[in-house]
């Protein structure tokens, strides 16, 4: 039987929020990441600022399925970050989804 496709879904997001927001983005981006991190459907979920521009961050999500990131997706604490989130960006989220080249 030849090997089922993995399922796994990367996300990468890119954060940019405004200079004078990088401290309460980063609380707002740790609170996030533990919830994440407590969902059965998140395998990883990792939270990068970058060391020269500190409002500057990269999220690396890790999903179990394409489904289980789309269910992330409509979660009411989902919702709830990126309304807090909004006000404070720079840019619009920059989000890719990627699958792991075998």
């Amino acid at each position: 039987m030849p090997p089922q496709p993995d399922e796994t879904l990367y996300v990468v997001t890119h954060v940019d929020v405004m200079p004078p927001h990088a401290a309460e983005g980063a609380a707002l981006l740790q609170e996030f990441a533990i919830e994440i991190r407590r969902d059965a459907r998140s395998a990883r979920f990792e939270v990068f600022q970058e060391a020269s521009r500190p409002n500057h961050f990269t999220i690396l999500g890790v999903w179990r399925s394409r489904q289980a990131f789309e269910a992330h997706e409509t979660e009411p604490h989902t919702r709830r970050f990126r309304e807090r989130l909004q006000p404070l960006l720079g840019s619009p989220l920059d989000e890719r989804l990627h699958r792991l080249l075998q």
